[in-house]
């Protein structure tokens, strides 16, 4: 017998095929978008999550409407399920540690320990040589003066713990006060980082699968508006030897993590031209929806297969795109995209609409460059 056998054997085992069920913690777009493209492939999927007014509910015939910390329904949860993954980072780590304990959880909890704590998703970048801005550690006013002292001004003050889209961080600018900018920040733990004067920034998604598979998507570059995402582009338009280094980064951090699942690494190009990594996000990304109508395999597809220990899918792009945000109101003019025959509309269901609040996307579709 080979020394491959065992493996491979182990790795059948696992495989989940069609039938089987899926469970999701969340239940926002992300979520919604998983859903549907595991129907697609003969799953269904059962939706954990604390609000019944989430999109994800609508597609979906089995949910449970519960807090992340109720240990009792989520052991009832587990008895449903054959698989757990995740559609944002926010899900208490002790949630999938408990769900760990009745069934796998793709990505692991590790993943999603890391990733919803910046000062622990920085530590664990800098510890597996990738490059990030400066940054410290602060859990009060004094030790946020010393940071800023060592840093230096324009700098900007993230809380640890629970922040996205630009909340809880507050930039110190020459003459911003210590005190009052720890007050906004509204944390009892942050993280100081220098500025950075950025070109651009870009993002790149990779999948791992059970068998240590990698697969990467194209880098791309993103626009951000009131620090929510606007525009993706694909590809994105940075120079050959930069587009190599992201997706050799983010393959990196994939395989650090060991997760089986999907991460979005999203990273700074400076005007001298490095990458600095920013953020991790081991799930669906908004700036992967463009893959849905320009790849192959779309990023929710992959993300299935990956947790169900399927082959990878190809990440190949057959056309370029652009993916725009709907965000509150622009949604109502869904008649209008849809009068272009070279715009794909995304919504999600949600209501209201409420200014920045995620409604939907269009991506639009053009000739393929290399």
């Amino acid at each position: 017998m080979s020394p491959e056998a065992p493996v491979a054997a182990r790795l059948r085992e696992a495989l989940l095929p069609p039938g089987s069920r899926i469970g999701i913690l969340g239940g926002g777009q992300l979520g919604r978008m998983t859903a549907m493209a595991a129907a697609r492939l003969g799953y269904s999927c059962h939706i954990y999550c604390p609000s019944e007014d989430e999109p994800a509910l609508q597609v979906t015939a089995a949910h449970t409407i519960a807090p992340y910390e109720d240990t009792v329904s989520l052991a009832a949860f587990a008895d449903t399920v054959q698989v757990v993954t995740f559609e944002f980072e926010n899900v208490p780590a002790e949630a999938a540690k408990t769900l760990a304990a009745k069934v796998p959880v793709r990505p692991g909890w590790k993943a999603l320990h890391i990733a919803q704590n910046r000062l622990r998703e920085k530590d664990f970048l800098k510890g597996i040589g990738v490059p990030t801005v400066d940054f410290r550690a602060v859990a009060d006013v004094s030790a946020l003066a010393r940071a800023v002292r060592e840093i230096g001004r324009p700098a900007v003050l993230k809380r640890a713990m629970l922040g996205y889209d630009g909340k809880g961080q507050v930039a110190i600018k020459a003459g911003t006060a210590l005190d009052a900018a720890w007050a906004a920040m509204g944390a009892e733990c942050g993280v100081v980082e220098s500025f950075i004067e950025f070109a651009s920034e870009v993002s790149v998604i990779v999948a791992r699968g059970l068998d240590g598979t990698v697969a990467t998507y194209d880098a791309v570059e993103n626009r951000h508006v009131n620090h929510i995402l606007d525009t993706t582009t694909a590809p994105a338009r940075i120079e050959e030897a930069l587009r190599i280094e992201a997706e050799r980064l983010a393959r990196h951090i994939a395989e650090a993590l060991e997760l089986v699942g999907l991460v979005a690494v999203e990273m700074f190009v400076t005007r001298d031209g490095r990458l600095l990594v920013n953020e991790l996000a081991p799930r669906p990304h908004n700036s992967g929806h463009w893959t849905i109508d320009a790849c192959a395999t779309s990023q929710f597809e992959q993300l299935v297969r990956a947790v169900c220990g399927l082959p990878l899918g190809s990440t190949e792009r057959h056309s370029d795109a652009v993916m725009k945000n709907l965000i509150g109101h622009e949604a109502d003019d869904w008649l209008e995209v849809l009068a272009d025959p070279s715009a794909k509309l995304h919504l999600y269901g949600k209501a209201p609409a409420r200014p920045g609040r995620k409604m939907g996307h269009v991506t639009r579709l053009y000739r393929k460059t290399e």
